[in-house]
């Protein structure tokens, strides 16, 4: 019997015909060309931490579960061959141990490696691209059954579109990624005025390797993270205070505050208030990606652009008179953060330094005018849509944002000229591929 699968914020879902789980690159290509010769669509699905229905299908449904193991770890250049169904925190763990580290993470580490590829997932810093611009060699398995080995002297061309391939390329099986000599961070937390990080937002981002800040709209003041790269021995929190913060504070209170909030909508700005006042400095130096990465357990829905960094103050002026004309206010800080320029074709960080905005509502509150507002405010600065956020673009609105869209729509026809990797997010979002028969909906 088919079965519901959903996303970890429970707003997608779809009952795939089928479920498969393979344990190696050729049981993929069989059963992508079983799919092709049946007419069929096939949709890979990581952890399901994308707010989109980018991995929904009512065709085979694929897990990579099964192939996350990390194969080669080069002692001398810091190249990590792994499968791509591997866990970022998994692979974090076995990268600690051999002395290597990936060079920037976003703040969850529960994705699995192939899905944070695809929808160019980031963490913040200003020499810091893309996790996806990190990858030098990949295997992919194209609509057709074809088994790829792309690298930078092979069909680098492919390589490129697929560091940020949004799953419509192919099926990443096998990664090659370029790391560094393990490190440990400086993290200084404070609580700051906002006036001062957005009245000159390039000394901000310079004060540290990786910064990033956490605003209520309407507050006056942020809640601001500064990263150093340090040769520091660790000096991490005691279980007890880790436990206090990551878990009592930042997951089961602050779930117990949003269900408040969203049962009472008058206690809002109330919940924004205790978010800003309860904040308390807080330094530590630890394993880069225990700095990186927090347990996220309270449930939300998210929507994240990317724009020119000038324009940061701007825009978080206007999220804030927005906000006070909502009927529902948000529950949520709004984040904000930094990342350097790549050059794969659809990395939302193409060719440009791009400041984030992300907003996010806890989910089962009213979410959809603040969303929609915001993206309009996105809109007038030119705006790139995380991949794997909430969003309401199309490929007609989209298109001009990205400079080699073309050269991108044309590694995908090769790719997969019958479209057996779409689904109704991608028709959306990219155009449908363009064939006779492809006879199932999404």
């Amino acid at each position: 019997m088919a079965q519901v699968r959903r996303n970890w914020a429970g707003n997608e879902a779809c009952v795939p015909s089928a479920v498969a789980t393979p344990h190696s690159t050729h049981e993929v290509a069989d059963l992508v060309r079983t799919a092709h010769g049946e007419g069929g669509r096939v949709k890979v699905i990581g952890a399901g931490h994308s707010f989109t229905p980018i991995a929904m299908t009512k065709g085979t449904l694929v897990s990579m579960d099964a192939m996350n193991v990390v194969s080669e770890i080069d002692p001398e250049t810091g190249r990590v061959r792994v499968q791509a169904g591997i866990r970022l925190k998994d692979l974090n763990n076995i990268l600690a141990v051999a002395g290597w580290a990936l060079p920037n993470l976003g703040d969850i580490n529960v994705q699995s490696l192939a899905g944070a590829i695809s929808t160019a997932t980031h963490g913040t810093g200003r020499d810091l691209p893309n996790i996806g611009a990190n990858v030098v060699a990949m295997e992919l398995v194209t609509g057709t059954g074809e088994v790829l080995r792309l690298s930078e002297n092979e069909q680098p061309e492919v390589l490129s579109a697929a560091r940020a391939g949004l799953g419509a390329l192919g099926i990443i099986t096998e990664v090659t990624i370029q790391c560094v000599p393990a490190f440990n961070l400086h993290a200084i937390e404070t609580v700051e005025p906002l006036a001062s990080l957005t009245g000159d937002i390039q000394a901000f981002i310079e004060s540290a390797d990786h910064t990033e800040f956490f605003w209520m709209p309407g507050a006056r003041r942020a809640r601001v993270k500064r990263n150093h790269r340090t040769t520091e021995p660790a000096q991490p929190q005691s279980r007890l205070a880790y436990f206090r913060d990551k878990w009592i504070a930042e997951n089961i209170g602050f779930g117990l505050m949003c269900r408040a909030g969203r049962s009472m909508p008058s206690l809002a700005p109330v919940v924004g208030k205790l978010l800003t006042s309860s904040s308390h400095d807080r330094e530590l130096i630890d394993r880069s990606d225990r700095i990186f990465s927090s347990p996220r357990h309270v449930r939300f829905l998210e929507m994240e652009y990317g724009i020119e960094l000038e324009a940061i103050g701007e825009a978080l002026e206007r999220i804030s008179s927005l906000v006070k004309d909502l009927s529902f206010p948000p529950l949520f800080p709004v984040e904000v953060r930094v990342s350097a320029p790549d050059d794969a074709p659809l990395s939302t960080g193409y060719g440009r330094r791009s400041g984030w905005i992300a907003v996010h509502q806890y989910r089962g509150a009213p979410y959809e005018a603040y969303f929609k507002g915001v993206e309009q405010i996105m809109d007038d600065y030119g705006g790139r849509p995380h991949w794997g956020k909430m969003h309401h673009q199309s490929a007609d609105t989209l298109r001009s944002r990205y400079p080699l869209w073309g050269e991108f729509a044309e590694v995908r026809r090769r790719l997969d000229p019958d479209g057996l990797f779409r689904n109704s997010y991608l028709d959306r979002v990219l155009d449908p591929i363009s064939v006779a028969a492809v006879p199932q909906a999404g």
